[in-house]
């Protein structure tokens, strides 16, 4: 009898261990704001302006330079610099940033910050990585169909320029922080300047000449576990392209901003793009306001 008690009163021990892990559901924004938002007459304002309606609960942000804690102040975040620890909040030569309504937990520093670095963020008590990231544009191409080559030397282009480069720096910090998901998960993004595997694929074929290109800057990211949260909620590239980068009166229409993420204990949940031209009017939630970036962005909605 006895045992049978014990073994009773264990079982509602790990039940009210279980049930006091509440599911929490936040929303992550991703978005390179062009010059800390400088380009237009006000733009750290407009930037705050669309920061608020959108109402993320963490930001990974792109070309902060010296507006980010200004802009954090103004909307209660806690905010985190990638950057040498000490360095001034408002230096205006430091590109990424980590935005939170959640408290900080340890910081995760890089021997590159300028264009990778991140933070833990602490949810409910649970611990989540947060990366942000900016690769270089080059090699860039509007059109990379036009170029009159075929899907493997397209590839071997890819490889020729700067960004590849900076791939090859941050995959041991990758490969690291991905491979401990388990007890740690892990939510990267920001802008890669790259169009993704995903998009160029047997769906999309026919508006890519025939190509079907699996991207190695996306591709990788894919190798080591890491989940496009846009492409996975909406999987049809033709009817949800998902545009981040569209310049005006060029074509050179791409989806090149994201947010990955990796953990079985994460479920992305929604997902959405927006993207506006520079200076012209952008609409959300009945309210506009002039578009502060050249790059659009991508909040998706976690629960965890």
């Amino acid at each position: 009898m006895n045992r049978i008690l014990f073994f009773l009163t264990f079982l509602l021990m790990i039940n009210a261990c279980t049930e006091k892990k509440e599911e929490v559901t936040f929303k992550v924004m991703a978005w390179n704001i062009l010059h800390g938002g400088n380009d237009i007459p006000k733009g750290p304002e407009e930037v705050i302006h669309i920061i608020q309606e959108i109402d993320p609960d963490v930001i990974l942000m792109v070309e902060t330079y010296g507006s980010g804690k200004r802009i954090a102040d103004s909307l209660g975040y806690n905010f985190h610099l990638i950057a040498e620890e000490g360095t001034a909040l408002d230096d205006k030569n430091i590109n990424l940033s980590i935005f939170s309504k959640f408290p900080f937990g340890e910081r995760i520093d890089t021997k590159f910050p300028f264009y990778f670095g991140g933070r833990e963020v602490l949810i409910n008590g649970r611990t989540i990585r947060f990366f942000s990231n900016w690769f270089h544009y080059l090699p860039w191409e509007n059109e990379p169909e036009e170029m009159g080559m075929s899907t493997a030397e397209l590839l071997d282009w890819e490889k020729t320029e700067t960004r590849y480069n900076m791939i090859q720096k941050v995959l041991p910090y990758l490969k690291k922080y991905s491979a401990s998901t388990d007890s740690i998960p892990v939510i990267f993004g920001g802008d890669l300047n790259s169009p993704s595997h995903l998009d160029w694929g047997e769906e999309t074929k026919e508006i890519h000449n025939g190509l079907q290109v699996p991207w190695y800057s996306t591709k990788v990211l894919e190798e080591l576990g890491l989940i496009d949260t846009y492409r996975t909620l909406h999987p049809d590239p033709i009817s949800h392209p998902g545009i981040t980068w569209d310049s005006k009166g060029v074509k050179d229409e791409h989806r090149i901003d994201y947010i990955f993420y990796k953990g079985d204990a994460l479920k992305p949940v929604a997902s959405d793009s927006h993207n506006a031209h520079l200076g012209e009017p952008f609409s959300i939630n009945g309210k506009t306001f002039p578009y502060p970036s050249d790059h659009g962005f991508v909040v998706t909605t976690f629960t965890f």
